[in-house]
């Protein structure tokens, strides 16, 4: 359930409402970056040189597979059932801004704002989340975050907003810290229908 009202909603992007088939084990080999470090701390930490050799590389790879990304179940019906509710909704992801865009315009996301890690710092950073708060003048404790991985939930913590992991049915070991567990978007839709 729910712990408080609920006035907006933000989404992660991927594998929250499109597909990704990103394969980090194989981006983060070719760039060199050791597989227990972050991608994006890796790429930020370097000087200035190596990262504009760097940066595009990993850009074309979420271009690349950015072009093959389709909506996930239950995302129309969220969307349609938020947008009747007339609840604010905004996508925060770590995708760099072009790749989003592709994907938010080849799935017909009616969703006005999107913030990428060009515009905020990266997820599990709150920033992003804080700045669409304060846009919006909401507290943050009435805004759900929806995602399907850790930073997700570290960011909705940090920023004191209620958080929503979708598992696709998986057993994830961080799942208590999330506010709510949901399978897939279609139950995430149930239990908004059903607190509103």
């Amino acid at each position: 359930m729910l712990t408080n009202k609920l006035s907006a909603v933000i989404f992660d992007l991927d594998d929250t409402l499109v597909s990704s088939s990103l394969d980090f084990t194989k981006i983060k080999k070719s760039l060199g970056c050791p597989l227990e470090v972050d991608l994006l701390d890796f790429v930020n930490a370097k000087p200035k040189a190596q990262r504009d050799v760097i940066e595009p590389q990993l850009i074309g790879y979420e271009i690349s597979e950015a072009m093959d990304s389709v909506k996930l179940d239950g995302a129309d019906d969220l969307l349609a059932l938020l947008h009747q509710l007339k609840l604010p909704m905004a996508i925060v992801t770590r995708n760099c801004r072009e790749a989003a865009l592709i994907k938010i315009e080849n799935n017909n996301l009616n969703i006005p704002i999107v913030i990428s890690r060009e515009e905020h710092k990266a997820k599990p950073a709150p920033d992003a989340l804080l700045f669409l708060a304060d846009q919006w003048q909401i507290k943050p404790e009435n805004i759900l975050y929806v995602g399907d991985y850790l930073y997700d939930i570290q960011a909705a913590i940090i920023a004191n907003t209620m958080s929503c992991l979708v598992t696709h049915g998986k057993s994830l070991d961080y799942a208590d810290l999330a506010t709510l567990v949901v399978n897939e978007l279609t139950d995430l839709c149930q239990t908004i229908e059903n607190t509103m």
